[in-house]
């Protein structure tokens, strides 16, 4: 899975937009229980590997998200936290669920999986609504032009 903070990705189009994925993680906000605070009051050099670690467990739920909604990439992706109460934090990481083909014969290959959900068509875009608000019928399905 391609996860990248921009909102493209070089040598490759997006063909469908999947939606939202998002990865969360609760962790306590007890140093000592995180195993990142020594007894004797000291900072632990472990600190950084557990922040890293949590930061990517909640990467690894938003891809495994995007995943179950048939994404071979994540496009924008992000992170955000916040106290949820006194003794807990969370940790989210979100972005979009996207269908990605190679354009340029330097992107890496798709999985199988991945190349027979690009070949599908894309949805249709939704009709526009007449002056009555009743949505119109694109031309190519009423036979008309």
């Amino acid at each position: 899975m391609l996860v990248v903070t921009t909102d493209d990705i070089p040598g490759y189009e997006i063909r469908q937009v999947l939606g939202e994925a998002i990865g969360v993680t609760g962790r306590t906000r007890n140093p000592y229980r995180e195993g990142v605070r020594k007894l004797h009051g000291g900072g632990n050099p472990q600190l950084v590997k557990a922040l890293t670690r949590w930061r990517l467990d909640a990467v690894d739920q938003m891809i495994r998200h995007a995943q179950t909604l048939g994404a071979n990439a994540v496009v924008a992706m992000r992170f955000d936290h916040r106290n949820v109460t006194d003794m807990w934090g969370e940790i989210c990481a979100y972005g979009t669920a996207v269908v990605a083909v190679p354009v340029s014969p330097s992107a890496p290959p798709l999985s199988p999986q991945t190349r027979q959900r690009a070949a599908e068509p894309a949805p249709a875009e939704p009709a526009e609504p007449t002056e009555t608000g009743e949505p119109t019928e694109p031309a190519e399905l009423t036979g008309s032009s």
